[in-house]
């Protein structure tokens, strides 16, 4: 359980870096990605979920 929410809390200061560094940025990305057709954001959700994975195993494996 301790991992969890350690990795929520990791979450939560990733995503918090780019609306702190530069709220401007965020919202041009924020509205590129509005005008993606769905079958390229569950593209890049699944490219980004599996390199997660990925990324995770490797981890618990002692690789990284």
């Amino acid at each position: 359980m301790q991992d969890l929410l350690t990795a929520v809390a990791l979450l939560l200061i990733i995503e918090g870096i780019l609306p702190f560094l530069s709220p401007r940025t965020l919202r041009k990305a924020l509205f590129a990605i509005v005008q993606q057709h769905d079958k390229s954001l569950r593209w890049t959700g699944l490219a980004s979920m599996l390199t997660g994975v990925a990324l995770l195993y490797l981890i618990r494996q002692g690789g990284i």
